[in-house]
């Protein structure tokens, strides 16, 4: 029937433990001690992951704020650049406005001059201008 032979029970079971301490130390506690580096890599980048979008959230502020300064501060050199433009307007209104006064003012004493100078022309023709219609009015 059935033989258990002691010896071979006992080479088996050695053979079979020894494999295990083999297996051990060959394989499980490489694979085990790699599976925790894995973990303790992946925890660390889970924390460095935190830590970059914390950073990223500061440098989102950060970059807010100096966009926001940099419309201030473009704001002030365009009203700057406005107030400029219509000071500089302004006087070239004003010193054309003064240009043509000076025009109307010597325009008014050339018509004056004309003026007077027509009536003299006017007073020293009126005579002929009487002669005339004298003979017109004699011809009616």
């Amino acid at each position: 029937m059935l033989d258990i032979s002691p010896i071979l029970l006992l080479v088996t079971g050695f053979v079979f433990f020894t494999l295990l301490i083999l297996l051990n130390k060959i394989l499980y506690k490489p694979l085990l001690e790699f599976i925790d580096n894995r973990n303790d890599s992946i925890k660390r980048d889970l924390e460095n992951a935190g830590k970059n979008t914390s950073d990223v959230e500061a440098y989102y502020k950060e970059a807010d704020q100096i966009i926001l300064n940099a419309k201030a501060e473009a704001g002030k050199i365009r009203e700057a650049a406005l107030s400029e433009a219509k000071e500089i307007a302004a006087k070239k209104v004003e010193q054309k406005q003064s240009e043509l006064d000076e025009e109307y003012t010597l325009f008014l004493k050339d018509l004056e001059a004309d003026k007077t100078e027509f009536q003299a022309s006017l007073s020293a023709n009126i005579p002929l201008f009487r002669d005339s219609i004298k003979q017109k009015l004699g011809n009616i």
